[in-house]
């Protein structure tokens, strides 16, 4: 779990909330905003700083989605939240053909010399012009992105190899909508830490990762999310059913263990990744748990691995018959389906963090032809 671990150290030391690698559709888009809204609901945005968020996001999922190139590099598409002490920072990146960069850039660096209210008459020329290109006009997006948050707009370019490149495009809101811009020879925007966050990714078949306080909204749009990328892929519905409630009950076992927002943002962000492996999905999930919470839980999770199949169904009605009907926890039974469903031991960690708390990793792979 050594890539897990640092997955989780890159969320925790880059206040990343959510991390999407994968082609952009209009379909996962409004899973993606609703991820960002669910998690803004306790913030202090206001209403029109979650409009002017919320219409940039969208326009920079519609450009991801126009310009990115449907060959070999479809999958590293990025789509990336991260908290900021004031405000959010949102940041796509796309593979484009190299030999596109300069009238890009251009395009760009005119955008930037802009102030608001010249943004505002050229995009109104644009659109009475209809100076449209084959991909939705002539820089339009842009100049739409830049005129939902009235400022600046923060980009780079990394070179792939002789053909492509990858274009990196960011914006960071304070609590009122309003674009924050790096301006500076010391403090200009560098999209390396992006690339490197995609590679970490590609190199480990992430395609998801979450990572921020859970509550029961949060949950269903991770799941909401989820369940439109199962649909996307080539795999049959009993995988996919598979893979879904497994995934339910990692989530349930995330907020069962949590001990608050406080120590959690102090300590480690509950955080869940999606892998692929072959025909094979496996689930992680981490979150901070107590240490006098530790010892039993391992004691449960040794002896579900122990059993049998019909070993784990015994658990199960044991558990069943034990269970308080009133009571809104499920007791072990969500990690006996866990091991049920997916027909496959479950592989957990505990990191200790310090005398109050450990880090609690733990992994489930489904498989298609298990029970």
């Amino acid at each position: 779990m050594d890539f897990t671990k640092r997955i989780r150290d890159k969320m925790m030391e880059e206040r990343l909330m959510f991390v999407y690698r994968g082609v952009v559709t209009n379909q996962n888009s409004a899973s993606l905003l609703m991820l960002l809204e669910k998690e803004m609901e306790n913030s202090e945005f206001g209403f029109v700083g979650r409009k002017r968020l919320f219409m940039f996001v969208l326009e920079s999922l519609q450009n991801v989605s126009r310009h990115s190139n449907r060959n070999q590099y479809a999958e590293m598409s990025l789509v990336v939240y991260s908290k900021t002490d004031s405000g959010y920072t949102v940041t796509t990146g796309n593979v484009i053909e190299t030999d596109k960069i300069e009238n890009l850039k251009t395009k760009l660096d005119e955008i930037n010399k802009l102030d608001s209210g010249e943004i505002r008459n050229v995009y109104r020329n644009m659109l009475s012009n209809a100076e449209f290109s084959s991909k939705g006009g002539v820089g339009l997006g842009l100049i739409e992105m830049a005129k939902k948050t009235g400022n600046k707009l923060d980009y780079d370019f990394i070179k792939l190899d002789n053909s492509y490149s990858y274009f990196i495009l960011s914006k960071t809101v304070d609590s009122g909508g309003i674009g924050m811009h790096y301006s500076g020879y010391e403090s200009t925007f560098r999209g390396k830490a992006v690339t490197q966050l995609e590679k970490l990714m590609a190199d480990n078949n992430v395609y998801l990762i979450w990572s921020g306080h859970f509550s029961s909204d949060v949950g269903k749009e991770v799941l909401s999310f989820t369940e439109t990328k199962l649909s996307e892929k080539d795999i049959n519905s009993i995988l996919r059913r598979k893979v879904f409630s497994i995934l339910v009950e990692t989530l349930d076992n995330v907020a069962k263990y949590s001990p608050g927002r406080e120590p959690e943002e102090k300590f480690g962000m509950p955080v869940a990744l999606i892998r692929i492996e072959g025909g094979m999905y496996c689930l992680t999930t981490g979150n901070l748990i107590l240490n006098e919470k530790v010892a039993p839980l391992k004691e449960k999770l040794d002896t579900i691995n122990s059993c049998d199949k019909a070993g784990l169904l015994e658990l199960f009605k044991l558990a069943l018959i034990k269970h308080n009907i009133d009571s809104d926890s499920t007791g072990n039974m969500g990690l006996i389906e866990m091991a049920r469903k997916s027909g496959n031991k479950l592989l957990y960690q505990f990191d200790k963090v310090n005398n109050q708390y450990s880090y609690y990793m733990l992994t489930i792979k489904v498989e298609e032809h298990s029970d």
